[in-house]
């Protein structure tokens, strides 16, 4: 844990909801992977983008490390990490078991729960105890905790809510049969109750769209007046153009490789095999499976290993370089409370196909082409309209960068966030 001597400059102020002075700012996050998963890459970049504001920045994390810039302090909270991909599920150590909270994480995992955010609720909650006077707002990323009621009482609090997890669990359900599966949902989804809980009490709430606040509203129960709408940015540091490298013809790229019915990456592939009757299609997948799991089977039962590549964990500069060599990039999630991978490929000017899954239409306006989600027949017709239009391809490539470069940048989402900050200092008051 890295350590930090006290703050001795003025605290930040909002006066009738316009901060004034640079606000000391902790954001909490229980488990930001910043290589895959929206809550990641949210936190790398709207911490830069708010230290770039002029704000002071400290994170409190769960694992893995968020890697963040070296001048954006971490406090990384112990736990058991029981889902290390380098070590998933393993059996804790009796010593490790004495404390009670690690005791709790442990059930949860063992009953087949997802006891993170509840864990890290508890553990962030003693931290920032003994912290308090370092800040002015406390920011958290989706944990939704019942630590983060408690602290709320004590601080300015304001929670993002990427969009409601109610959603994921109504899909996973709808996507199995056997009614011991839809249980097993239920109990990994089990969380979500303190969630609705904690997200009425809080005074101040960030999502990143239109939908995403209809949804929250609807499923969790939150007054509309309590919601500020602060679209996500795209780092265009990062995610460019690469015009010396050349689009290669029937490459597609999909850029999540998750095995769960939202992403809609069953949907794609059935798609590719259609396709693949008819042209040499080839499609990367920015990501890796998972070992035996449903995606790896469905590949196998369709016959086209040849046609579908898995890129593993690349860099960055790997990243960019795949989106520049692909004709099309293929968003198939069946929901997204934004959409990242819409709008890194549009600042990439890849052409984009994506679903109407969710918020995707807020981010891709009329720079893509939308479809139904959860529809392999629309996907394919789609597909094969673009890349047998290279010409129509290439203008909604162009228009999809003029969009990113015109509204989603993580400037304008940190100076619409710290107007959040202002508005929850007024009413925590």
């Amino acid at each position: 844990m890295q350590t930090h001597g006290n703050h001795r400059h003025r605290p930040g102020r909002a006066e009738n909801g316009a901060v004034d002075k640079p606000l000391r700012i902790c954001l909490l996050s229980y488990r930001s992977n910043p290589h895959c998963g929206g809550q990641g890459v949210y936190l790398k970049n709207l911490s830069r983008a708010l230290k770039d504001l002029g704000h002071e920045v400290e994170v409190v994390s769960g694992p893995p490390d968020p890697m963040l810039d070296a001048d954006i302090p971490v406090h990384h909270l112990p736990c058991l990490d029981l889902y290390n991909p380098d070590d998933p599920f393993r059996i804790p150590r009796l010593d490790e078991l004495v404390d009670p909270v690690n005791l709790l994480e442990w059930i949860g995992v063992s009953t087949m729960g997802f006891p993170e955010p509840f864990t890290f609720g508890i553990r962030s909650f003693f931290h920032l105890s003994r912290h308090l006077d370092r800040y002015d707002i406390v920011h958290d990323n989706q944990s939704l905790s019942y630590g983060l009621w408690a602290i709320s009482r004590r601080i300015p609090t304001v929670a993002t809510i990427h969009h409601p997890i109610t959603v994921d669990r109504q899909i996973a359900i709808r996507s199995v049969k056997a009614s011991w599966k839809k249980l097993k949902y239920l109990r990994w989804y089990s969380f979500i109750g303190m969630q609705k809980q904690v997200a009425r009490t809080l005074p101040r709430i960030i999502t990143v769209s239109t939908c995403a606040k209809e949804d929250i509203q609807r499923d969790f129960g939150v007054s509309p007046e309590r919601f500020s709408i602060v679209p996500n940015g795209i780092n265009t540091d990062i995610f460019f153009p690469i015009p010396e490298i050349a689009r290669e013809k029937d490459r597609i790229i999909v850029t999540n490789s998750a095995d769960t019915p939202l992403k809609g990456l069953y949907y794609l592939l059935k798609a590719v095999e259609k396709i693949s009757r008819t042209r040499r299609i080839r499609l990367m997948v920015v990501g890796t499976p998972k070992k035996d799991g449903g995606i790896v089977k469905l590949i196998r039962e369709l016959g086209i290993g040849s046609r579908v590549t898995f890129t593993g964990r690349i860099s960055d500069a790997d990243f960019v370089r795949q989106y520049a060599k692909a004709a099309i990039a293929v968003v198939p999630s069946v929901y997204e409370g934004f959409g990242l991978p819409v709008g890194e490929a549009m600042a990439c000017g890849v052409p984009v196909i994506s679903t109407t899954g969710g918020a995707l239409p807020e981010v891709v306006g009329d720079a893509g082409l939308l479809v139904p989600p959860a529809s392999p027949e629309a996907l394919t017709r789609a597909i094969v309209d673009l890349l047998e239009n290279p010409g129509r391809a290439a203008e909604l490539g162009r228009a999809g960068y003029r969009r990113v470069q015109n509204h989603f940048t993580w400037k304008r989402a940190a100076e619409k966030t710290v107007a959040a900050y202002g508005e929850a200092m007024v009413d925590h008051r």
